[in-house]
């Protein structure tokens, strides 16, 4: 019968270049607004700060989920193989810290993963210098003084680059 006018500002022009605060902002970092991203973004900004230096080397948050009134949100952290244990038992206080860090009780449970230690580095630099012994002990039954010199340095360099 008859049509409602709506008057809500949904054109794509703007009013004398003016935009509104919510056509200016990228589609991403509006669902993330609304989801709360900037709550996340704090507590991985402040995480060594908020849980301590112990528990920070071993976990890290890997994503929060919460509700649309962001209360009583799941932290998933990421914990690294043979701590799980310890995380397990400092979960009430990773809780604790959070909500008194926000004012409010933003994260109700912690869910952890698992993840595999980074490779030893310790390995990757006994093979440097065991290399690098080898090719001095090649180097010392060369008769040239300064290709001998030359070779060495060269040797060193890239030992110590690696």
């Amino acid at each position: 019968m008859h049509d409602k006018k709506n008057y809500s500002n949904k054109s794509s022009h703007s009013i004398q270049g003016l935009k509104t605060i919510s056509k200016s902002l990228p589609r991403g970092l509006k669902t993330i607004l609304k989801k709360g991203g900037y709550n996340y973004s704090s507590i991985i900004n402040n995480w060594s700060k908020l849980v301590g230096k112990k528990i920070s080397d071993v976990c890290y948050p890997k994503s929060i989920k919460t509700p649309k009134e962001l209360k009583n949100g799941t932290l998933i952290l990421n914990v690294s193989h043979g701590n799980e244990l310890f995380i397990e038992y400092s979960k009430r206080d990773i809780i604790e810290k959070i909500n008194a860090f926000f004012g409010y009780q933003f994260i109700k449970e912690i869910r952890l993963i698992l993840i595999k230690d980074k490779m030893d580095t310790n390995k990757k630099i006994t093979s440097v210098t065991d290399g690098n012994i080898r090719y001095h002990k090649k180097i010392e039954d060369i008769n040239n003084a300064s290709f001998k010199k030359n070779l060495s340095k060269l040797i060193n360099a890239f030992g110590k680059k690696k």
